[in-house]
């Protein structure tokens, strides 16, 4: 456990002075994704790490933002607690500052929260190299305008974190995964009709003519729900739902352009050339391939969207839809507040920030 906080704000002080632009780097798992190509110089927070503070019986843990998720997963699990997000650990390399940060989720997203629900508070060193305190430990303490949860998806611009609060839950009693022949027409339909029944529904996915449902709670709610659904019982479920999350399914291999999609769940299946995979119910598709941009981004609206280039392609480029006018302006005042010389991670979000 090291606390790095007065020296990171230091840094980060001193390069205010010199208009010295700062690539936050923690543990480097997510430098090609999400966010537009940022060459700065790096600002390495990997050594600021430690759980801080964690009351099991209060289902909150606080850590640096430095440590390794796996560090978190492992302390949890000692306590039969989980992240319920479900965020990728890519290998060990993930840290909890760049989980948050980009708000990563798993498939367990649409039925137990995103990262973004879980933070309770945050402390953060801003553009000037103030260290800052926002939120707490406890939900009433969040309240007003939020900073802490404004962090998440923020992809650094707004501060480095420093530690982050998070709420955590038991962990499931069990889990099933159920695996049905459809295509992705029928898939979409059956996943929405399944989320709006009472169920331990955890998890809905389909890939290459296969459905997936994931079934997680009690022991006897998971056995009545599966035996009512039906479908072949997939021996291996917890590996698939772990290679869907680590992103280390086939369909993610490979050096193709890689595009997210976050619609309606009920929106029909994209007519595009190339492998898709539907997640999260039907509401977050993934595309690969060489895609127009133009076109996938009108079609992701007309089903009630957005996409994103979430990996390769010209990064150096807008890799996610121009916000409107009044959110940009909502997103200037943001960055004037907390990064005045524009030194953090600039132009990892959009040209400009």
């Amino acid at each position: 456990m090291t606390d790095r906080s007065r020296d990171i704000a230091a840094i980060i002080s001193e390069a205010a002075a010199r208009r010295q632009p700062l690539y936050i780097n923690g543990g480097g798992s997510k430098r090609r994704l999400l966010g537009r190509d940022c060459e700065a110089q790096a600002l390495e927070i990997s050594g600021h790490t430690g759980i801080t503070d964690y009351q099991p019986s209060e289902l909150v843990l606080t850590a640096r933002a430095g440590t390794p998720l796996a560090e978190i997963v492992a302390a949890l699990g000692q306590e039969g607690q989980v992240l319920p997000f479900e965020p990728p650990l890519f290998d060990n390399r993930a840290t909890l500052g760049g989980t948050v940060a980009c708000n990563m989720s798993g498939p367990a997203r649409p039925w137990a929260g995103s990262a973004r629900d879980m933070v309770l508070g945050v402390q953060l060193v801003d553009g000037r190299g103030q260290l800052l305190n926002f939120g707490g430990q406890v939900m009433k303490n969040v309240a007003g305008y939020d900073v802490s949860r404004l962090q998440a998806g923020a992809l650094g611009t707004l501060g480095v974190l420093s530690e982050v609060s998070l709420k955590v839950l038991p962990g499931p009693e069990h889990s099933a995964t159920l695996v049905y022949e459809m295509d992705a027409a029928a898939a979409i339909d059956t996943m929405n009709r399944r989320a709006g029944q009472p169920s331990p529904l955890s998890g809905a996915c389909w890939l290459d003519g296969r459905l997936y449902l994931r079934l997680s709670g009690a022991a006897t709610a998971v056995a009545h729900t599966a035996a009512s659904w039906g479908g072949e019982p997939l021996a291996a479920g917890s590996d698939f739902w772990r290679d869907l999350r680590e992103m280390a399914l086939p369909f993610f291999s490979g050096e193709e352009a890689l595009w997210r999609l976050s619609v309606k769940s009920s929106a029909a299946p994209f007519a595009v050339a190339g492998p898709t995979l539907v997640d999260w119910g039907g509401a977050q598709r993934w595309l690969r391939g060489p895609l127009d941009p133009v076109e996938l981004q009108r079609s992701a609206v007309q089903a009630g969207g957005n996409a994103t280039l979430f990996r390769g392609g010209n990064r150096g480029a807008e890799v996610r839809p121009a916000p409107d006018a009044v959110t940009r302006r909502l997103h200037d005042r943001l960055k004037q507040a907390f990064d005045p010389q524009h030194i953090l991670n600039p132009g990892r979000l959009y040209g400009g920030l």
